[in-house]
């Protein structure tokens, strides 16, 4: 499976695809920016690699967090790597975090070729499984709280009600800590 590759723009394809040129050899890849690249950019992408029957194909991203937010779109039922890749070219990662976050299906549901029941489908699956895949900052607590919180969803307290509890609150970088800290944040709330 190819993870990433290095090279310079061969050519734009028609079909907003480019042709990487990586040491002599050309790789055809969909990429998921909304501004294309010019021929002679040089570019780094973390892909994907999706094996079907009748073909291989390569999806670009700039960054690890993308092509993880990618994968995480294609794992929801519905949603195909065209879609993944609309709403990557649509949304900034932030910007799509905060919109499954606030569950803001009509928001999602402006994606090329995403409904309503699609859109309610993104939310439903994506919704807590996003935060520590677009927030790198182990250090400062985030993946901690990212952590704590889906322990929380799995031990049944709904999502805005673990956002809500959990909004100001600095839990203790030590996770069994951080757990009985949240919880009783929830019980008085």
């Amino acid at each position: 499976m190819i993870g990433w590759l290095n090279g310079r723009v061969r050519a734009i394809l028609a079909s907003r695809a480019v042709l990487l040129d990586v040491h002599g050899v050309g790789y055809e890849l969909q990429l998921a920016r909304a501004d294309a690249p010019h021929v002679g950019d040089e570019l780094e992408l973390f892909v994907h690699t999706a094996v079907r029957a009748d073909a291989i194909l390569l999806f670009g991203f700039a960054s690890l967090e993308e092509r993880e937010v990618f994968e995480l779109l294609l794992a929801t039922p519905g949603v195909g790597p065209s879609t993944a890749l609309g709403a990557l070219r649509t949304f900034s990662l932030d910007a799509l975090l905060r919109a499954i976050e606030a569950e803001d299906v009509k928001l999602i549901a402006t994606i090329p070729g995403v409904g309503q029941k699609t859109a309610s489908r993104i939310v439903l699956e994506l919704q807590g499984r996003l935060v520590r895949a677009v927030s790198p900052e182990s250090e400062s607590g985030v993946t901690t709280n990212a952590v704590i919180e889906d322990a929380l969803r799995a031990l049944g307290y709904h999502p805005s009600e673990v956002r809500e509890a959990l909004r100001d609150a600095e839990l203790s970088a030590d996770e069994p800590t951080a757990l009985r800290e949240a919880l009783a944040l929830l019980r008085r709330s």
